[in-house]
This record gives structure tokens, sequence and C-alpha cells, in this order.
């Protein structure tokens, strides 16, 4: 067991990579390559991951993301800072939708 999943996702990796070796592999190389220094370095990918982790709701990638910001040099103000953003992407998405409820309003009134 890692410091960032529970025993049962360990328990799901080692049953996805015996079940489907390739992919398996092929996800994990992907993985790597994504999160490799390029035109981003590692520490700014991670900080796009702990928002997108917020998004998603996902407790392994918020718990995982986090601890690899850091590891990478992101401060806690940083970290934070990214959640931030992530929360007022969210909640952006919830009042630019409203343009769908006016929609159907308006349907509703001339139906």
């Amino acid at each position: 067991m890692t410091k960032n999943q529970p025993e049962s996702a360990m328990s799901a990796r080692e049953r996805r990579a015996a079940l489907s070796p390739a992919q398996d592999k092929a996800f994990r190389e992907f993985s790597r390559a994504v999160f490799a220094d390029g035109a981003l370095s590692r520490k700014t990918k991670e900080l796009i991951a702990v928002a997108v982790a917020h998004v998603t709701q996902c407790p392994y990638c918020i718990r995982g993301h986090t601890k690899s910001a850091k590891r990478h040099g992101a401060t806690s103000e940083e970290i934070l800072e990214a959640i931030w953003v992530a929360s007022e992407m969210r909640a952006g998405a919830a009042v630019a939708h409203s343009a769908l409820a006016f929609e159907a309003l308006d349907e509703a009134e001339d139906g």
C-alpha cells in the first residue's frame, strides 16, 4: 500500500494489471509522459491536477496530487489558490448553465 492509496486501491491496480496488462502498462506510461517536465513544469502540472481532482471529486487524486505538488515545490498557498480556481470554474459552469433554464422557461411560456 502506498501513502496515497488505501489497500483497496492497490488491490484494484494489481487486478487491472493482471486482467489487462497491455492497457495498464500503456496507461501508466501515458501518465508518466503527461506529468514529465515539458512546456509546463511538473509543479505546474501537479497544480492543474489538484484543481481538476477537486472538480472531478476524486479523493485519491486530491491526496496524491496535493502531496506530489508539494514535493515538486508548490507552496500551500499555491495549492489552495489552484483549489479556489477550480471552485470558481465549477461554480461558473453552474451559473453559465442558467442559460439552459432560461431557454426552458421561455419554451414553457411559449408552449
